[in-house]
């Protein structure tokens, strides 16, 4: 099997692993992504390189013996280090395999690159555009030809519930700020002494109770009483996280259910990831499958590789 480097590529971090036989054996985290490229990508592109150098040299390995470095995320967007459009929608591993974009960046690496580009609906409604890059491939990681038409679950900074064809193919997709959200609620209002962020478990009945109540009062409202049960009613920090998570979770879990495809197959960390699956098992009959630490952990380069690898 070939080895390949993989570049993640975010808005604010950058991740390259190393890949050898289908298993990620190393990988450095860089703190800059597209954000940095804003003015200029001068600085992104040097990093990326020392990111390189470093897998190579700790892991004993020459240019040579890498067949490509396989890139996607932002680093494909106009701030990134090779601006690629979108493909439309509908999409799948067969039209990223077809539009993938292959290159030299010299100033970076003697390792030729493979971009793949990220997906995007249009429509004259705003409701039927939205664009993604990473999540592409990071579906590709996780999607399995039993799965059948589904809807994939991949919260983070900006979270994806996407739907998918019998055929595995990205038929529209929906993007929230949810990870942005709670950074921000939990960072910069009022409510920052009253959450608590490094609580793993939850609470159902007030993580039920935080859904109903921004279903029936809307979030802003719902978000405020937040801090009244702190406050007032005195309750425990993982009431008070729980009833946070259903608040915030709740349009996600709206838009889940409101489809008529019964699968829901959910990534991400585990505190949003088991939050999510309770509330669907408790207000649907979604057939609900949490992915494990580890599909998580290497979706993205996996489906990287099989974009790359399909027909050869």
């Amino acid at each position: 099997m070939a080895n390949y480097i993989t570049i993640d590529g975010g808005t604010t971090n950058t991740r390259i692993s190393l890949v050898k036989c289908g298993e990620i054996v190393d990988t450095v985290k860089l703190n800059v992504g597209a954000r940095s490229g804003i003015d200029e990508n001068s600085l992104l592109k040097a990093e990326i390189k020392k990111g390189i150098i470093q897998l190579l040299n700790k892991n004993k390995l020459s240019d040579n013996e890498i067949d490509r470095i396989l890139a996607s995320g932002m680093i494909t967007s106009e701030f990134g280090i090779c601006k690629l459009d979108h493909i439309v929608a509908p999409a799948g591993i067969i039209e990223l395999n077809q539009t993938k974009h292959e290159t030299v960046l010299e100033e970076v690496s003697g390792i030729p690159f493979v971009f793949i580009r990220g997906v995007k609906t249009s429509g004259e409604k705003l409701c039927e555009c939205d664009v993604m890059r990473g999540e592409e491939t990071e579906l590709m990681g996780i999607i399995t030809s039993g799965d059948g038409k589904c809807i994939y679950v991949l919260p983070g900074s900006h979270s994806k519930i996407i739907y998918t064809d019998e055929n595995g193919r990205i038929t529209k997709f929906v993007t929230m700020l949810t990870g942005e959200m709670i950074f921000s609620l939990t960072n910069s209002t009022i409510l920052k002494d009253a959450v608590d962020l490094s609580i793993v478990n939850t609470n159902t009945q007030y993580l039920q109770t935080g859904f109903e109540y921004c279903k029936d009062k809307g979030i802003n409202e719902a978000l405020f009483k937040t801090r009244i049960l702190k406050n007032i009613y005195n309750c425990t920090a993982e009431q008070i996280y729980s009833f946070f998570l259903g608040v915030v979770l709740c349009a996600e879990i709206l838009q889940i259910i409101k489809s008529d495809i019964k699968k829901v197959v959910i990534g991400g960390k585990a505190q949003i990831k088991n939050a999510m699956a309770e509330l669907l098992r408790r207000n649907s009959d979604k057939m609900v499958v949490c992915l494990s630490e580890e599909e998580v952990n290497k979706s993205t380069s996996m489906g990287m590789i099989k974009i790359y690898e399909l027909n050869k």
